[in-house]
């Protein structure tokens, strides 16, 4: 039976500049698709949140790159917590699956494994 999930991901980005935000985001999308079986008619939709110090592109147009064309995605900045690690690019998908929610692979890289070491693959 096809259900909706939502599937979770982060990766700490090297730089606040165009190459590095793409770079690292264009790895955790993929790895996120990869890791739960996905193609881009599976997903529904995906909300993209950075650190503030993050500007120099949004994470969106790596997705966009990998043919998300018709899939809604959206970015925001996430909160500013003094001490939160630096640098790191989020991700929320929502997509269909017959996958139960126990075999969902959520996706931390980088330095962001730091973030659910309980979960970091």
């Amino acid at each position: 039976m096809t259900v909706v999930r939502a599937i979770r991901g982060a990766v700490q980005v090297d730089a606040d500049d165009h190459d590095s935000i793409v770079e690292a985001t264009t790895e955790l999308v993929a790895t996120v698709m990869e890791r739960n079986g996905l193609t881009t008619d599976d997903v529904i939709s995906v909300i993209f949140t950075s650190t503030p110090d993050l500007t120099a592109e949004f994470p969106a147009l790596a997705a966009r790159k990998l043919g998300f064309h018709e899939v809604p995605l959206i970015c925001a900045s996430e909160i500013d917590v003094p001490g939160s690690l630096p640098r790191v690019v989020r991700l929320m998908a929502h997509v269909e699956t017959d996958r139960p929610r126990s075999q969902i692979q959520h996706v931390y890289l980088r330095g962001a494994a730091v973030l659910r070491l309980d979960i970091a693959q």
